[in-house]
């Protein structure tokens, strides 16, 4: 094949090696020579420069040339735009072998010696007093999260187990039905209510998460919070759900 010279200062090729199963879109400078631009591939097949045997593919994938004379251009061959350079590794390393991380040995640091380090994100939170390293924050977050558990506690022994509520839970409607829980659980932290209610306007049968509280139907089952429960005389509606 006749080797030309190319004027245009940089060529957009795809990379593509005998050690990986991926391409990549690179763009080079045409006036690199052979043996600079095998060393810049080692960054992005991952063999050694001296290892490597190069191949150019047109952009229809058709066999062009090797890359085979060092000290030769990249532009002096005819590589242009969509082209492809094929790298053939003869290092003795396989396919995919750059390619599976969990060979890869990992670095790891004590609890104990990563403490100590002055440079590290939890030293610099020590310093600021940030986050979970700030004492007063914690205390005051603390000291709210207590006040809370202690109006849900106040609010949910007003709940006796068995009788009639009405639910009203911010942007739903009213929802009436027997309280058959009241307590705290393991799903989330807090005192919550478990109700039954008249018509299948729940989420589940009394359980969550494989954990019984109390028995009802699919789909008649909820738990919510005392604030929005009030007991009451509220005699049961039937809305027609079950029909439907």
């Amino acid at each position: 094949m006749e080797v030309t010279g190319l004027s245009a200062p940089t060529v957009t090729v795809f990379i593509s090696s005998s050690l990986n199963s991926f391409r990549s879109e690179k763009r080079y400078s045409r006036s690199l020579t052979i043996a600079e631009f095998k060393c810049k591939l080692e960054l992005v097949v991952g063999s050694p420069a001296s290892c490597m045997e190069l191949e150019l593919y047109g952009p229809d994938d058709k066999f062009y040339s090797k890359l085979d004379q060092e000290d030769a251009l990249l532009g002096s061959y005819p590589v242009d735009d969509g082209c492809r350079i094929h790298v053939i590794d003869h290092s003795g390393a396989h396919l995919g072998e750059y390619e599976d991380v969990s060979k890869v040995e990992k670095y790891q640091i004590s609890q104990e010696a990563y403490d100590q380090r002055q440079d590290s994100v939890r030293s610099f939170l020590k310093r600021s007093k940030l986050g979970r390293y700030n004492e007063e924050e914690r205390a005051q977050q603390e000291a709210e999260t207590s006040q809370r558990l202690n109006e849900e506690k106040s609010q949910a022994s007003a709940i006796p187990v068995g009788s009639r509520c009405e639910v009203r839970a911010p942007g739903q409607l009213p929802r009436r039905g027997t309280v058959m829980y009241v307590g705290l659980t393991d799903f989330k932290p807090g005192y919550w209510v478990g109700v039954r209610y008249d018509e299948p306007l729940g989420k589940n049968d009394g359980s969550v998460n494989g954990k019984r509280y109390f028995e009802c139907q699919a789909k008649y089952g909820a738990f919510v919070k005392p604030s929005v429960v009030t007991v009451g005389d509220f005699p049961e509606e039937d809305y027609g759900l079950d029909e439907m």
